[in-house]
């Protein structure tokens, strides 16, 4: 993917090549797009071996890692991992290696962290909240999630917190406001109002509202939680 400040997107590229198989100069063509001689003849050249796929951004992993851990020591990594439970800094004093080379190793297989699991049977007994996948329907209005945050009022002029507690409280009494917020989990596209209470009749006047406002958006909401 292109970085914010990019000159060119695919598009843009295209365009560039374009106007010079038209015949004109790569370095006129390059003034005109804003960038460099060097850029346009890259994405030129790209183009003249690769055709239109030349011109997608390519991945910026290297084609190999001749540094990197060979397999038979990262093997050897794990199993005193397991058999041991002990962290990198006494496996690599086992096996002759550096710690933080260890610790690389072990985060590339995505083995549990020491206090996750247990110290005798090695189970992972520590929930995380990290996943590696990420939870979102797949297209807008798939699902709403609907919620109420309770917020109390501040009095004008502040409350307790602008005077301190020394003096008169300002305010009690004056209540709550509630906030009621919907969100969508495809687009986090939200509507919101702020309500007196959070009564049943007044939650579904809000998701009745909020239904017709993606609705206006062209969305259709299909489910609700």
């Amino acid at each position: 993917m292109s970085h914010a400040n990019a000159r060119l997107t695919p598009a843009g590229r295209l365009i560039m090549v374009q106007r010079i198989q038209s015949g004109r100069a790569v370095a006129h063509v390059a003034a005109e797009m804003g960038i460099s001689r060097t850029t346009a003849w890259r994405w030129w050249r790209r183009f003249r071996e690769s055709g239109p796929a030349g011109l997608v951004d390519r991945s910026s992993v290297a084609g190999s890692h001749p540094a990197q851990t060979k397999p038979c020591r990262e093997t050897r990594v794990r199993i005193m991992r397991h058999l041991t439970r002990r962290g990198p800094v006494f496996i690599a004093s086992k096996l002759g290696m550096q710690a933080s080379t260890v610790g690389r190793v072990l985060r590339r297989h995505h083995t549990p962290l020491l206090r996750e699991i247990d110290p005798v049977t090695g189970t992972v007994i520590r929930a995380t909240r990290r996943s590696a996948r990420r939870y979102e329907h797949d297209h807008p209005g798939s699902l709403i999630h609907v919620d109420v945050k309770k917020l109390g009022r501040i009095p004008d002029g502040g409350g307790w917190r602008a005077h301190g507690r020394s003096e008169k409280v300002r305010g009690r009494g004056i209540g709550y406001d509630y906030i009621h917020t919907v969100i969508d989990d495809h687009s986090r596209l939200a509507y919101a109002e702020i309500h007196d209470d959070e009564k049943g009749a007044t939650a579904a006047g809000v998701l009745e509202r909020a239904i017709a406002f993606y609705a206006r958006l062209g969305v259709t909401v299909e489910r609700v939680i």
